[in-house]
């Protein structure tokens, strides 16, 4: 296809500035003079241009022009569509480069560009990955204003080649406002920032927090080219937050062009950033969408999510007050106790509960935080975070006399030194801090001591120095549930089969005892989701008539949060009792498993695994 003059004009100027920075003049002369004094014979001093090009060849000068036209002209070949509305949930997909003509006058956006890493100095000695084959991986996670990105998954190197672009728009909080223009002014009051998060995934699927930095946008208000490039060095989390783990090239710029350059003078934990932050700042009420129907599912979903303590300083078994900002704690798919309460805590306000994080210990003085709401009616629940189960709190009453009956509690928590949500802080100033004498009359402040209300406001509102950017919109489930059950089943299988063969023993399956094993499953996840125990009669009917008479049943079920056969199975064999059921003999014996994988928002998943056998009785 032929190229416009001005095209045309305009790609000759670029070759003819990459030919001038690679220096191939010079480069040509030097190839020149060597071929003529080192291939020349003296009685035939002329020199082809078919020569001279096959030495240019030869020393791989040809190549190099080349490859580095090749990347001009493709970054100056590409074009991007742009949508108008604003993005207000999660992208997946390849993020394109801005088409500049295209943009919609009536909004104000920030194009931030990945332009590649380096320094990544744990990756120094890593090899290159073949064609196919599995390696680790870097993703960088976005969130800005309700916007949540991923770039593509890139190998782990020395210099990962991160190359994505996001675009975020700017856009007005006050109702009516959102699709209106923001001048320079206006969103330099913005005071979100933009929250990177790197989540390293190893060639199994785990997934480990690199770093999490906090960029802050509005330099691009300030650059008189509206272009701001800057070096992000990211520095590692917990311990290792002084460590750098790599830098970063980040590219910022405004479309629409600013009209107006402003000028350039214009109670509490730490983060993985190591920044300290109020307890009240890691609270917002988050709406699940059609995520989650109920506050049970919820507290389901949050119990699902992998448990990690923080690490600790210099060893030895104290504990380490990390807390995980929210989009961390859901990239990475995992946290410490309080990032599960504060998720479940944020959610259930988003259900209009009165809901608190409660700070206390358990068994043996162990730190530990658990969620709690208050009912209309004067009821107290206790929501324990990494279960999903649910305590009704009845208080007992020391001075009453001994033949009183008191109530004897059933949940795991011992002592509670402080509530708190996005609008409270309560200290308990009570004679005991024992949760089972406690009174949850919060109005009472000789029990309940509260923070002021302007002193919480003054310190974890919008635009605070310590505040957080409102909390990240959950996203749906990539994971085929019935897809994932049947992998793992047959995976459960052959591992079964393989551990009696080594015992020399044969396996024969039943399919049909397979299957009526799904009943029970489902009813373990809906009790507990709901805490209701349904369809027990209707499973145990089944497996009667399944199993003939002078035979016997053993089933053994058991539950994960993860994916991993092999890991699972290795797990079960602890079990003597499923080891007895695995390693089974005797007459007739036929085995059976079932896998049903339960999947909810993040990719989170509950996993049931149930392995069965039948035999005949021999006395």
């Amino acid at each position: 296809m032929a190229l416009l003059p001005d095209k045309a004009s305009e790609l000759k100027q670029i070759i003819r500035q990459q030919l001038a920075k690679m220096d191939v003049h010079g480069r040509i002369r030097e190839v020149l003079a060597e071929t003529i004094r080192d291939e020349i014979v003296p009685e035939h001093q002329q020199l082809s241009t078919d020569d001279l090009m096959k030495a240019l060849r030869r020393r791989g000068i040809i190549d190099d022009v080349m490859k580095e036209l090749k990347v001009v002209t493709d970054m100056n070949d590409q074009e991007v569509t742009l949508d108008p509305k604003p993005s207000t949930h999660f992208v997946d997909r390849q993020p394109p480069v801005l088409k500049k003509t295209n943009i919609d006058p009536t909004r104000r956006y920030l194009y931030l560009q990945v332009l590649g890493g380096k320094a990544f100095l744990e990756h120094l000695q890593e090899p290159e990955p073949l064609p196919g084959q599995t390696c680790s991986t870097f993703t960088l996670y976005l969130l800005f204003r309700n916007q949540r990105f991923r770039s593509k998954p890139v190998p782990c190197a020395c210099e990962p080649d991160f190359h994505d672009g996001f675009l975020l728009e700017v856009h007005k909080d006050s109702l009516g406002d959102g699709s209106k223009m923001m001048d320079a002014t206006t969103m330099l009051s913005i005071c979100d920032p933009v929250h990177m998060v790197l989540i390293k995934t190893d060639m199994f699927g785990e997934t480990s927090l690199i770093a999490s930095y906090f960029l802050e946008w509005r330099s691009a208000l300030v650059a008189e080219n509206r272009i701001t490039n800057i070096a992000v060095e990211l520095l590692g989390v917990g311990t290792e937050s002084k460590v750098s783990v790599g830098v970063l090239n980040i590219r910022l710029e405004m479309y629409p062009q600013l009209n107006k350059i402003l000028s350039q003078e214009i109670i509490n934990t730490q983060d993985e950033n190591r920044i300290n932050r109020p307890v009240c700042s890691y609270i917002r009420p988050l709406r699940a969408g059609r995520l989650l129907d109920t506050p049970r599912q919820a507290a389901r979903f949050v119990s699902v999510l992998g448990y990690e303590r923080a690490p600790v300083i210099g060893g030895g078994s104290g504990k380490q007050e990390q807390w995980c900002t929210l989009l961390a704690f859901l990239c990475r798919n995992k946290g410490d106790c309080e990032d599960h309460a504060n998720l479940l805590c944020s959610l259930l306000l988003g259900y209009g509960l009165k809901a608190f994080v409660c700070v206390g210990t358990k068994a043996k003085a162990v730190p530990h935080a658990w969620v709690m709401t208050c009912g209309t009616d004067g009821i107290i629940t206790f929501w324990e975070s990494l279960t999903g189960h649910r305590y009704i709190h009845s208080p007992i009453h020391p001075d009453d006399p001994p033949l009183i009956e008191q109530p004897k509690p059933t949940y795991p928590y011992r002592t509670i030194g402080c509530i708190f949500n996005n609008q409270a802080f309560l200290a308990n100033c009570q004679p005991s801090d024992a949760v089972e004498v406690c009174a949850f009359d919060l109005h009472d402040e000789s029990k309940w001591k509260p923070m002021s209300e302007e002193a919480i406001k003054s310190v974890c509102a919008p635009g605070a120095t310590t505040s957080l950017p409102p909390l990240p919109p959950l996203c749906a489930s990539t994971i085929d549930a019935a897809s994932a059950s049947n992998e793992i089943e047959l995976q459960s299988r052959i591992l079964v089969s393989e551990y009696r063969k080594d015992l020399g023993l044969t396996t024969v399956w039943d399919d049909q005892l397979s299957y009526l094993l799904s009943p029970a499953l489902a009813a373990y996840e809906l009790e507990r989701t709901t805490s209701i125990s349904a369809g027990n009669e209707e499973f145990q009917d089944a497996i009667r008539r399944a199993v003939p008479d002078g035979h016997t049943f053993k089933g053994f079920p058991i539950h994960f949060v993860y994916r991993n056969a092999r890991r699972a199975f290795a797990t079960c064999l602890r079990s003597p009792f499923c080891e007895e059921i695995i390693c089974c003999r005797g007459d007739q014996v036929r085995l059976a498993v079932r896998v049903r994988v339960f999947a909810y928002p993040e990719s989170a998943c509950a996993v049931w695994i149930m392995f069965a056998c039948k035999y005949r009785s021999v006395l």
